[in-house]
């Protein structure tokens, strides 16, 4: 709860590489290349690894592209890389058989491996009809799992908010409890068969969704005595700053209470452009293992990390009260309200001053502002809280925070990181950041989006848009500068641009507007789940989207 300490997985072993157990976190990303483009692939894979990352993972949408990852790895090889390639495999298991003859990792998804493609139709089952279809499942994972022991290939279950099945979604609802049963089902079958490489990641594009999962994920594997590792990942986060913050927000949520033995940061970018991202998020929460021992109190029974509740705080203008959380400034310039009335206090004063404490019970409606400027400010602003709260004191509390970096992308990946986790739990009231290098109106513009990151208050278009990968049908990245360009006045969208429809629909379901690839060229368009416009030339989708929104909203 209140000091870093790494999970403790078991060891996978990938190729020449060791995942889980004491080794590091590992650092991947996604080729966007065709797969059927040897050269192309070659010389994307070796950048993303001088770029630092421990493994690199390609698409395989068929056999064709399945055997081509043979000479791909072939030319890897000579040119030096030793690194592992690892195969993503959606809708046909038979690819994911050939595939694990080649590579030293293959990524499945519970969501289309055996279940047939995510319509969304209700379906009923009885106990012994649900029975039957995990035995479907059974009798098609053992033959690939046996391909897989004896080429010492290891395995990822790589379950996705946006591609769960229709039978998971029937019985269990669009809930995390419905991820973490998709991914239970196939590791039980992994562990009756002794087949321990297997490496998990459940991913969502909304961060709160993402991170409960993730902690369920783990509370659900320890009952049943399982410690496989986990990759991290917030799928569809976007671009440029937006994307960095949120994921920031969803990963470093949870590598500040030690869970993650990988990480990707999917970015709507070139692929290299990932690696650093995700190194600086890994390091910068990796070095909390030096901090010092922080105490706390051992009674937080009113917190529960799976479904956080929001403390009932002083309502005090527009802050507490179960009011939007707030963004502070040291001046009233742009945020929501100033600081200067705020009684501000680390937690040692906390602690070990009581009259601080019966100040504050005598003052219900007085602001307090929690600094922390320790390497570990996570644990000390739970500290501070849970020493508050269980005092009786209702007062609305801001965390607070200084930063020194010099470039506001270090600042933001940092903040995002530390404050995220804070907001997902809902523990807090307001937030203000502090730095001497930037402008107040940057500070607080970074506090708004890391907000809605952390979903705790939308202030602007939020914009979903995949990594791409060798699946995409269009230009990604051209694609949402335009999107984002002819819709960044709109208020309080979600607007979702995918590249495919592996998480398309799924992923949109959190999307008020969605931009799909539907094969090559053609774009097909969403209101929500459902399917308005199908199949449009990729040069006019843009503009039909904007025509679809603007007649939305002038009906």
């Amino acid at each position: 709860m209140y000091n870093y300490q790494r999970r403790k997985s078991s060891v996978v072993h990938i190729g020449n590489l060791e995942m889980g157990g004491n080794n590091p976190i590992r650092i991947q990303s996604m080729t966007n290349t065709s797969t059927n483009d040897t050269e192309g692939s070659v010389a994307q894979i070796e950048r993303i690894v001088d770029a630092g990352a421990d493994l690199v993972r390609l698409t395989a949408q068929g056999t064709k592209e399945a055997l081509n990852l043979a000479p791909i790895r072939e030319q890897v090889r000579k040119d030096g890389y030793t690194t592992p390639l690892v195969a993503d495999i959606h809708f046909n298991p038979n690819v994911a058989d050939v595939a694990a003859g080649i590579v030293e990792k293959v990524r499945i998804n519970p969501g289309n491996y055996v279940d047939p493609g995510r319509t969304f139709k209700k379906l009923e089952f009885t106990d012994e009809e649900y029975a039957q279809e995990i035995e479907k499942i059974r009798r098609r994972l053992v033959p690939f799992l046996n391909i897989c022991k004896e080429h010492h290939t290891a395995v990822r279950i790589g379950v996705n908010h946006g591609s769960l099945s229709d039978r998971i979604m029937s019985r269990y609802g669009d809930t995390p409890a419905g991820m973490v049963e998709s991914c239970m089902e196939f590791l039980r079958i992994c562990v009756e068969e002794n087949f321990t490489d297997v490496v998990i990641s459940i991913k969502a594009s909304n961060t709160t969704i993402m991170v409960r999962t993730v902690r369920l994920l783990v509370q659900n594997m320890d009952k049943e005595d399982m410690h496989f590792p986990i990759h991290l990942g917030v799928t569809e986060a976007g671009e440029g700053e937006d994307g960095r913050i949120r994921s920031a927000v969803g990963i470093g949520a949870l590598l500040a209470d030690g869970i993650g033995d990988t990480v990707r940061v999917s970015l709507s970018e070139d692929p290299e452009c990932e690696i650093p991202v995700a190194r600086a998020l890994v390091d910068y929460i990796a070095a909390r293992k030096d901090s010092h021992y922080q105490t706390g109190p051992d009674k937080h029974d009113y917190y529960d990390p799976i479904h956080p509740q929001r403390f009932p705080s002083t309502k005090c203008g527009i802050l507490g009260g179960g009011q939007p959380v707030c963004v502070v400034g040291s001046t009233s310039a742009g945020a929501d309200l100033s600081s200067e009335c705020m009684a501000s206090y680390s937690l040692q004063e906390l602690m070990y001053d009581n009259s601080v404490v019966d100040y504050l019970l005598e003052r219900p409606t007085l602001p307090v502002i929690a600094r922390s400027n320790g390497t570990n400010p996570v644990g000390t602003w739970r500290a501070f809280i849970f020493t508050l709260r269980n005092a009786g004191c209702k007062n609305p509390i801001v965390i607070s925070r200084f930063y020194d970096d010099e470039q506001l992308e270090d600042l933001q990946l940092k903040a995002a990181a530390d404050y995220g986790v804070m907001l997902i739990d809902q523990l807090v009231d307001g937030i203000v950041i502090n730095s001497e290098r930037f402008t107040k109106e940057q500070l607080i513009e970074t506090g708004f989006s890391i907000l809605q990151a952390a979903r705790a208050r939308f202030t602007k278009t939020e914009y979903i848009s995949c990594p791409s990968c060798g699946r995409t049908l269009f230009d990604l990245q051209q694609t949402v500068a335009r999107v984002k360009a002819s819709t960044q006045g709109l208020k309080n969208l979600k607007i979702a641009v995918m590249g495919c429809i592996v998480n398309g629909p799924g992923e949109m379901a959190d999307a008020d507007y969605g931009y799909v690839g539907a094969g090559p060229g053609m774009v097909s368009l969403y209101r929500g789940k459902e399917c308005v416009k199908r199949n449009i030339p990729s040069e006019n989708a843009v503009d039909e989207l904007l025509a679809l929104i603007h007649a939305d909203q002038h009906q």
